[in-house]
C-alpha cells in the first residue's frame, strides 16, 4: 500500500496535483452555483417588480 501512495518516488507530485485539481473544481462548482443562484434572484425581483408593475397600472386604468 505505501507504494501506491510514494508512486515510485513521484508521490508528493502526484497527489499535490490531484489535491490542487480538487480544490480548483470544487471552487469552479462553487462559483458557478453563486453565480446562477444571483442570476435568478435578480431574475426574480425584475419578474416581481413588472407584475406589481402590470397590477398597479390594471389598478388605476
Amino acid at each position: 500500500m505505501g507504494e501506491f501512495f510514494e508512486m515510485g518516488g513521484y508521490g508528493f507530485y502526484v497527489w499535490t496535483s490531484y489535491a490542487l485539481f480538487a480544490i480548483v473544481f470544487v471552487g469552479n462548482v462553487l462559483v458557478a452555483w453563486r453565480r446562477e443562484r444571483a442570476f435568478l434572484n435578480s431574475l426574480s425581483r425584475k419578474v416581481r417588480r413588472k407584475q406589481n408593475e402590470l397590477y398597479h397600472s390594471d389598478a388605476q386604468a
